[in-house]
């Protein structure tokens, strides 16, 4: 089976062209192919597949099988592969995702996509503004938003000393949150400048995750924290999200996309 590795800001996956291939069980091989000693190493597996009603259909799955609904840093990935590989050479590609289709918007230069701009839609409220669990011993506040995917954001005065190996766990599969929850921790720089880490569900601690920075400025704005476009640095690079709240009331996500390699996996 061919692959291609990709990474947006470091949040890295392998990618599958599936109008050429055929995985029969994509869930067991994210698990084998995203192990980082005996696989190829990754924060799991992206399908790039037909669909009917866009330019191509994502399937996401995490590195310990689980399936996604939406991947920021992925998206812009699978965007560079539909279009440097010549299966849609547009400017603009649309994307069908378990979350929806998304629109995509490309810059291209020498002939391959450099970086991506996502329409994420609109963000939605799903906690009160802010809501307390009982997590770590003690009370904490986060912002709920969804990004078709679950995320729960926390504002720290900082974050380099978080040791999320250890706390991350609790955080996801908080009582809350039947489904499990993407956690991001959130340090304010400015008001056009945040930090974030992120704790995804069913993939540990990643370099990035565009959801979670599209939720963790999303959160900031709402909290009146920042102005309505802001930098967002993570582990792994930067992204910028900037929100038409007064237009669309769509939120989008500008960010690099670099294919590092292609190989086969014996499957």
């Amino acid at each position: 089976m061919r692959f291609v590795k990709m990474h947006g800001a470091g949040n890295d996956y392998v990618y599958v062209n599936c109008f050429e291939e055929t995985v029969s069980d994509p869930a067991a091989l994210a698990v084998r192919i995203s192990d980082r000693h005996f696989g190829v190493g990754s924060d799991g597996l992206i399908l790039i597949c037909p669909s009917e009603l866009a330019d191509c259909r994502m399937r996401m799955f995490n590195a310990d099988g689980s399936e996604g609904n939406m991947c920021g840093n992925g998206i812009r990935c699978v965007a560079k592969y539909v279009y440097d590989h010549g299966i849609a050479v547009k400017d603009r590609l649309t994307v069908e995702t378990l979350a929806g289709i998304k629109t995509i918007d490309l810059t291209v230069s020498g002939g391959k996509v450099r970086a991506a701009t996502v329409d994420m839609g609109a963000p939605e409220l799903t906690s009160k503004l802010p809501e307390e669990i009982f997590v770590e011993g003690r009370k904490q506040s986060f912002v709920g938003i969804s990004m078709g995917n679950p995320h729960a954001v926390y504002f720290r005065e900082e974050i380099d000393g978080l040791k999320l190996d250890a706390i991350g766990p609790e955080y996801e599969n908080h009582a809350r949150f039947p489904d499990r929850v993407n956690s991001e921790f959130v340090q304010i720089i400015d008001r056009g400048h945040i930090r974030m880490r992120v704790w995804e569900r069913g993939s540990g601690e990643t370099l990035a995750c565009g959801t979670g920075a599209t939720a963790c400025a999303a959160a900031s704005i709402l909290m009146g924290y920042t102005d309505e476009t802001v930098q967002v640095d993570l582990r792994g690079g930067t992204l910028s999200i900037r929100w038409d709240r007064e237009g669309s009331g769509h939120i989008f996500m500008t960010g690099p996309a670099v294919e590092v390699f292609s190989g086969e996996f014996a499957d």
